[in-house]
């Protein structure tokens, strides 16, 4: 009995700790807008480069101290040339350097869905686990990602961050990001018909017509919409890089119970999004914020007792 006590209490000091961490970009205060990113307004943006010609590849996102979230396109090619042949990127705006708040991992492994289709782009996710824990700071923080069940309703604006080509089909040195709405399922398989079939574990993002959205290097990259104060990762940069055509990304609702299977411990936080919980108006499934409770300006600094308080009792309960 008292085994299964720990471990209820465990797993739930684990859920509140990921919840107290992750989703808190303290230094975004931006609404609208496009082009050029601050310096730590997406702390959990990873870039994935080649050690071989220091070339981006790939975008990712940080979900725990030892995790990254990408698309199975990009550990695809990870594993075609080799893990050790990459180096992931955090902290980092620009790609020229320096960066003062940077760190870097090399791979310890790589985990791509298994039904991942590169014809069709279903199932395009995967894990990559970083070499050694990172230290989360105010420049590197972990996004929450989209529990099962949340929902994007066509309209809502969502952020697609990463350094991928532009419209002039260069490179960009400075992290880019920009707003687009979200497209349906319906709308976009009708402006996708004869290209790909866009399931359900699918979403789509931007104009029907074209418009913003994601291109090369983008993929793996994140979607990310904004709940009251906290950032849930919505989706996966997928297939894009069509000006005529809405980005597609993985939808990460769909892979809840995937992603808590491959990692053992300090799994992921995952929050539900949904259209009504967005406009207040639905606080039944809503999981507040901790820190709105208190009064300030400093929300990560009331949060600090009760994360170095979940940490002791963790010491002691949990093995």
């Amino acid at each position: 009995m008292t085994m299964r006590l720990n471990t209820v209490v465990c797993v739930a000091l684990a859920l509140l700790l990921n919840l107290t961490v992750c989703c808190q970009a303290s230094l975004n205060t931006r609404i609208i807008g496009g082009g050029d990113a601050t310096e730590g307004f997406w702390p959990w943006h990873v870039s994935i480069y080649t050690s071989r010609s220091n070339i981006i590849v790939c975008g990712g996102s940080l979900i725990n101290k030892d995790w990254v979230l990408t698309s199975a396109f990009c550990s695809n090619n990870i594993n075609d040339v080799g893990s050790s042949n990459f180096i992931i990127y955090l902290g980092r705006l620009k790609q020229s350097g320096p960066n003062t708040h940077e760190v870097n991992r090399t791979l310890s492994r790589v985990i791509t869905h298994p039904n991942y289709t590169s014809s069709t782009s279903d199932n395009d996710i995967a894990l990559l686990q970083l070499s050694s824990s990172v230290d989360f700071t105010a420049h590197i923080k972990p996004v929450c990602l989209a529990a099962a069940g949340s929902e994007f309703d066509e309209g809502i604006q969502s952020w697609v961050t990463g350094w991928g080509v532009t419209y002039s089909e260069e490179s960009p040195d400075i992290l880019q990001e920009t707003e687009i709405a979200i497209v349906s399922n319906y709308n976009c398989s009708i402006v996708y018909t004869n290209r790909i079939s866009i399931t359900d574990n699918m979403m789509c993002a931007g104009l029907t017509d074209g418009g913003k959205g994601s291109c090369s290097y983008d993929n793996g990259g994140p979607l990310v919409t904004k709940q009251s104060s906290r950032w849930i990762q919505a989706g996966i940069v997928s297939v894009g890089c069509d000006s005529s055509l809405p980005s597609v990304f993985t939808r990460v609702s769909k892979y809840q119970d995937w992603i808590n299977t491959q990692i053992d411990n300090n799994q992921p936080g995952f929050i539900t999004f949904s259209y009504y919980n967005n406009n207040t108006l639905d606080p039944i499934s809503y999981i507040p914020d901790i820190y709105d409770i208190f009064s300030g300006s400093s929300p990560d600094l009331h949060l600090f007792p009760f994360y170095l308080t979940f940490t002791i009792i963790s010491l002691i309960f949990c093995p």
